[in-house]
């Protein structure tokens, strides 16, 4: 292990093996470290966060910092981090706000340059945030998804698997799966096809998903039309998991259902879009 001197790390702080702490790095009580993470100078953990093994936090990010709520006086919730992710320079993320809750991120992630994840959000694995973009409360962003730069998401609001989602886009509805967002008019504009090729899917697979993709935007149907002809038509497979997806965005009560973002040719509105 490797501590320089100017860090301040706390006794209660349970560290694992071979890590390394920069100049003026923060570790607070109530944190677990896993084996060979790295902490760059001026970087901070704070008390509720749970990292496993070799992150790497940059200069001046702070994990697990206190919610963003008015009100809050204090929070006692969690900030639980995977393996082998890269937190770059001034990157936060909120812990979050309910005492038994847990913001969330998987393995094999990448924040950029001041990226922030506010309180009781969820990432999956292999997430490439860019710079400056902005997360929410309780955002969900699915596996493989990739958010360019200065993106704005709503509260609440998912964003499905291998999704592109375009620089400078205003997320306010949910983001179906496979899907790729043009940042100017936050309007779907077709498959992720070049991401869906990296992340290994078959040929047949994304001609599939191009079917669906016409069943979805190109028929005029409302969203649970949508649904039932996708699980008419597809029994399985990804376009199973793309009507899966839509059913449970239609599923969800109250300020927690956001609607699903239209497509930009069309920008017709749906009898039941946002119903």
């Amino acid at each position: 292990m490797s501590i320089h001197p100017t860090a301040l790390i706390s006794p209660k702080a349970r560290i694992g093996r071979d890590c390394v702490f920069g100049p003026f790095c923060v570790i607070e009580d109530d944190v677990e470290i896993g084996d060979g993470c790295v902490f760059e100078a001026h970087s901070i953990v704070k008390s509720g966060t749970v990292m496993g093994s070799e992150n790497h936090v940059f200069e001046g990010a702070v994990i697990g910092g206190h919610p963003q709520c008015l009100g809050l006086a204090c929070s006692k919730g969690k900030a639980v981090i995977g393996d082998r992710n890269l937190f770059r320079e001034n990157c936060t993320v909120h812990r979050s706000k309910e005492d038994d809750g847990v913001t969330q991120i998987g393995s094999d992630n990448m924040l950029m340059v001041n990226v922030h994840v506010a309180h009781d959000c969820r990432i999956g694995d292999r997430v490439l945030i860019s710079n400056n973009t902005m997360l929410a409360g309780h955002v969900v962003v699915e596996s493989r998804a990739v958010l360019s730069g200065a993106v704005g998401v709503h509260q609440f609001v998912w964003i499905g698997q291998m999704t592109m989602v375009g620089g400078q886009a205003h997320v306010t509805q949910d983001i179906p799966p496979f899907t790729r967002v043009d940042g100017k008019s936050t309007g779907i504009v077709g498959l992720n096809c070049l991401g869906l090729k990296r992340n290994g899917l078959r040929d047949d697979e994304i001609s599939e998903l191009k079917q669906a993709y016409k069943i979805m935007y190109g028929q005029g149907l409302t969203w649970p039309q949508v649904v039932a002809a996708l699980r008419e038509k597809f029994p399985g497979g990804r376009c199973l998991e793309l009507a899966k997806f839509i059913e449970d965005s239609l599923n969800r009560d109250g300020k927690e259902r956001r609607g699903i973002t239209r497509d930009r040719l069309s920008f017709r509105r749906r009898p039941e879009n946002d119903a």
